[in-house]
């Protein structure tokens, strides 16, 4: 993809932001074709980490883990330890909302299974299955704070959105946010599959970059 013409699409986005009582999320959106995203084998469920940041948009780190693994992720910096019994719990709307929307998620690998019973249907509409836990932990939960998972949107529409920043930062940097979101994308379907590239903020019209 062009570099200039994808800053171009992030400055035009930004100028034609208006004025607006919040901040505004940045997002790439990534339009796709020749690929049969009624297979699931084809959807995207990808994890790409921001070199610039969310732009104050951290999420905060939940971590199923029975007592050991959870006191081990407590002491690296986990924000919320949810323990086996308390998983059915989070099924709760309130509970599993707020999961959804300000958590990443992580888990002891033996509990995916749980997880996935419990609320696997709610998370995983929403691109929110937990990621398992291997290696540093410490790492991991460090990493989250930047990290946004790319998504197909439904089973068959071919297309893709991900979250790079926010208006309140720096067009170079979001610039470099969307480089990265863009190049797991390219290595998952090919270049040559991507039909369309946009730049949208939150209540803002899409600015093309390809």
């Amino acid at each position: 993809m062009d570099k200039k013409k994808l800053a171009d699409a992030i400055n035009k986005a930004l100028e034609d932001k208006g004025k607006k009582k919040f901040k505004q999320s940045v997002e790439l959106i990534i339009n796709m074709r020749g690929i049969d995203f009624s297979k699931s084998e084809h959807r995207l469920n990808l994890d790409v980490i921001l070199p610039k940041g969310k732009g104050g948009k951290e999420l905060k780190s939940a971590v199923f883990a029975d007592q050991q693994v959870g006191d081990g992720a407590r002491r690296a910096g986990a924000d919320l330890i949810i323990t086996p019994d308390q998983i059915p719990l989070y099924s709760e709307k309130e509970k599993l909302n707020d999961l959804v929307n300000n958590y990443f998620l992580l888990a002891q690998p033996n509990l995916m299974g749980s997880v996935a019973k419990s609320l696997g249907a709610v998370l995983g509409r929403k691109g929110k299955l937990p990621r398992p836990i291997t290696g540093d932990i410490k790492g991991l939960i460090e990493r989250s704070k930047s990290t946004v998972r790319i998504t197909t949107k439904g089973k068959c529409l071919p297309t893709a959105q991900v979250f790079i920043g926010t208006e309140a930062m720096k067009a170079e940097d979001l610039l470099e946010n969307a480089e990265a979101a863009y190049e797991v994308v390219k290595n998952k379907v090919n270049e040559g599959n991507v039909k369309s590239v946009y730049v949208k903020l939150t209540m803002g019209r899409p600015a093309r970059a390809v």
